[in-house]
């Protein structure tokens, strides 16, 4: 059993942070909505604290799921953050999904402080978070520090690999959306064209999702993409900003990403519609007569 810290508690984090129990650990959550942290605390067996520093203070280890980079600065720095109250020695794992530069960026931080640092992004939505199968892509600059993390995060994890130094595990998460944006676009056309052809969709699937065609998406969302249902998983507004790290990131490298930067385009057309909080299925929507 260790002393862990939950600093995050959305749909991704409750459930994460719940498994922490589950596993026997000592868990202490912050959440900048209170009422949130509450409900955590009646769900599971656990404290909750008024500040991310707390948290630091009293904990071996810091786990991290909030929203975007600003995010994660206001929850690590500054007389409230995590670092003001982590001693030396202590590990922040962050499962945001950031910009590479940022998980750099808190690497440094908390080396300074010689506290360790894994960016730890994670794939397989809230069903994943739930049902502790999720896929966690790490970096991390000194290999002990993410082996000790990873003893924990496989609490909620089916699979957990460090792919490199600080910033490398955000660089696999955008490999991980590129692939899904292409993938989600492709679904919302097939699917489309069946149903235009006259084609029963889940009979459909149900053939085609045993060969090379299958995806997670596939089996997962055709059927609730048939029927124009978006209330499931990965909001819009979420995926557009991690497209956003991966054609900045392009930028900077040179890869090409053309079929990224169109699907990103095509969900600015979906947050148009005010769909900004459906689901990443809802591609199909534009495609409807």
């Amino acid at each position: 059993m260790a002393r862990i810290g939950f600093v995050g508690l959305g749909v991704m984090g409750f459930p994460m942070a719940g498994h922490l129990v589950k596993a026997g650990h000592e868990v202490t959550v912050f959440n900048r909505n209170p009422a949130r942290a509450q409900a955590w605390t009646e769900a599971f067996t656990g404290k909750s604290v008024a500040t991310p520093r707390e948290v630091g203070a009293t904990c071996d280890m810091v786990m991290l799921c909030v929203g975007n980079d600003n995010d994660v600065r206001s929850v690590m720095t500054g007389p409230d953050g995590v670092l003001a109250g982590m001693a030396a020695g202590g590990i922040v794992v962050d499962h945001t999904t950031t910009s590479a530069e940022l998980a750099r960026e808190m690497a440094a931080l908390c080396a300074a402080k010689n506290v360790g640092f894994v960016d730890a992004p994670v794939s397989g939505g809230q069903a994943g978070a739930e049902n502790g199968v999720l896929s966690v892509m790490c970096g991390a600059n000194d290999v002990a520090v993410y082996n000790t993390a990873r003893e924990v995060v496989m609490a909620y994890a089916k699979a957990c690999e460090r792919l490199g130094e600080a910033g490398a595990g955000q660089l696999a998460k955008m490999v991980n959306q590129i692939c899904i944006a292409g993938m989600v676009q492709a679904l919302s056309e097939g699917i489309n064209f069946a149903q235009a052809a006259g084609l029963d969709v889940e009979q459909l699937v149900s053939v085609i999702s045993q060969g090379a065609a299958s995806s997670w998406q596939m089996v997962n969302r055709s059927s609730t993409m048939a029927r124009n249902e978006f209330d499931f998983g990965f909001a819009v507004e979420w995926m557009r900003k991690d497209l956003g790290f991966c054609i900045d990131e392009a930028q900077r490298n040179g890869a090409s990403l053309p079929v990224t930067t169109l699907v990103d385009s095509y969900y600015a057309e979906v947050e148009a519609r005010g769909g900004k909080r459906w689901d990443t299925s809802s591609l199909i929507s534009l495609l409807r007569k």
